[in-house]
């Protein structure tokens, strides 16, 4: 039902239903509320048409209570990553990082660079295409797949598949999923994506 009372407010009011989603999601991401997160993802759409730079946000780490916990602390006091960059014609983009990613980057992947962005850093390409859901087989969601670009480390980055849905015109909510080596996927967080302010 809020689903469906902010979407009709996106046709009137998109802006309001855009900044009115953004908090919901904060809130849940305060809430560690991971069931009503996979419910909202659920009724998602794939956005279509996402072009140019978005604001990201971490709304919650899922990988074990108290990492998540350490997680949290740490990005309250130092987010990195920005958001993310899309070029729709191409099927591709890349991350937005702060400038004071450089080195952190440079201690875990010592073989990868970044890229200097106007704005700080572009690091981890992708490539974006259309499919279900690995956990929402009935939603079809943008995937952001890092796997198919070489130049991407092989620690951690190649095996991660982004998945992303519409909520409202403007308020994207992310799945960051891990695949094993067995081929299954661990749900590691929600992230949320908007158009810059």
């Amino acid at each position: 039902e809020r689903v469906a009372a902010l979407r009709a407010l996106a046709e009137r009011e998109p802006d309001a239903a855009r900044d009115a989603t953004w908090l919901w999601f904060r809130e849940l991401g305060d809430q560690s509320a991971e069931s009503e997160l996979n419910e909202l993802f659920a009724l998602g759409r794939a956005p279509s048409g996402l072009d140019g730079p978005t604001d990201g946000i971490l709304v919650v780490p899922l990988i074990q209570p108290a990492l998540d916990w350490a997680l949290r602390l740490l990005t309250a006091a130092w987010m990195p990553w920005m958001g993310k960059r899309f070029d729709a014609a191409a099927n591709r983009g890349d991350n937005r990082l702060t400038g004071s990613a450089r080195w952190p980057a440079r201690v875990l992947w010592p073989l990868y660079g970044p890229k200097t962005a106007s704005d700080g850093l572009t690091a981890f390409d992708f490539e974006t295409y259309v499919e279900p859901g690995k956990h929402d087989p009935d939603t079809d969601v943008l995937v952001i797949d890092y796997a198919p670009v070489a130049d991407n480390p092989r620690l951690l980055i190649r095996s991660i598949r982004d998945e992303l849905v519409e909520i409202v015109p403007g308020a994207y909510l992310g799945k960051i999923l891990y695949r094993s080596s067995d081929g299954n996927y661990t749900n590691l967080g929600f992230f949320a994506l908007r158009p810059p302010h």
